[in-house]
């Protein structure tokens, strides 16, 4: 195959982004060797090679062209500020990027940050935000430990990625303003060919099929045919809810697809009116 007829992932070498990023394309069915030590691996039933790099280097190799694609978090490929195009949110590897002052700052609003000095990692995000809000301050780009910035009188504040906040209250700092909500995403060259465009939508659509079967759950139900009205208008599936008779002439069975954040909502409002017998299966893959 050329370099044209296969399309080319960046995806972060190690790490939990990592793990989830291949877990997903696996998931897709899409077969090659994962083995971290390898910085180049190719599928054996679909036209793509992998790239293992530095997460801060994919931007960078996706808007040169030498990779087609790539999965980061949605922060770094902000931060890099490249020309390339936020293709698709993957729905994991979720944080926010935040500011945080000292725990005993009586915090009263962003003029707090009117000339303050700001320590990140994510100057970019930051410069941007703060034009936004018409603030001015000082920013002390460093490239690990930001938290440690204000106790040893670096500077008065920090914005960082945060995930439970547990790390800022060891450090005595404490949550007040969120600038950015992160998540992994596929970001892609802007300079594709059609063939490439043809591929990543193949991809794309793998992948989605995937992501609906873990948002949805499958369920059958037995109900007795005088509540099959009642039943039924909770259950709007796909289209609507499939009803087969039983054995029992009195009773039918409903099979519909509900979506995981209205699941127990719905279960319950589903036993409520009368709904016996409640299977729930797991949906691996979901096309519609």
């Amino acid at each position: 195959m050329t370099n044209n007829s296969i399309l080319r992932l960046a995806i972060q070498r190690k790490g939990r982004l990592s793990e989830d990023s291949l877990s997903l394309i696996k998931e897709s069915g899409i077969k090659f060797n994962s083995d971290t030590g390898k910085l180049k691996s190719k599928a054996r039933n679909f036209p793509i090679e992998f790239l293992f790099l530095r997460d801060d280097d994919i931007p960078d190799y996706v808007a040169d062209g030498v990779a087609d694609i790539g999965i980061v978090g949605e922060n770094v490929a902000l931060e890099k500020g490249k020309n390339i195009d936020i293709i698709k949110k993957l729905g994991f590897s979720k944080c926010r990027l935040s500011l945080a002052v000292p725990k005993e700052v009586d915090y009263r609003g962003l003029e707090y940050f009117q000339n303050a000095s700001i320590a990140t990692s994510y100057p970019k995000i930051l410069q941007d935000f703060l034009d936004a809000n018409n603030l001015t301050a000082d920013i002390h780009e460093i490239s690990g430990s930001v938290e440690i910035a204000p106790s040893i009188g670096l500077a008065t504040a920090v914005c960082d990625i945060v995930s439970s906040g547990s790390t800022l209250l060891s450090n005595g700092l404490k949550e007040v303003e969120t600038i950015l909500y992160s998540e992994a995403v596929i970001i892609g060259n802007q300079s594709m060919s059609m063939e490439k465009k043809s591929m990543l939508n193949k991809l794309l659509f793998r992948i989605e099929s995937v992501q609906k079967g873990k948002n949805n759950k499958y369920i059958l139900l037995n109900a007795p045919n005088d509540k099959l009205d009642a039943i039924t208008r909770l259950l709007p599936g796909m289209r609507s809810p499939t009803v087969v008779p039983l054995a029992d002439k009195d009773w039918s069975s409903i099979h519909s697809v509900i979506n995981e954040d209205e699941f127990w909502e719905v279960i319950e409002k589903l036993r409520d009116a009368g709904a016996e017998g409640i299977l729930v299966v797991p949906i691996e893959k979901m096309i519609v």
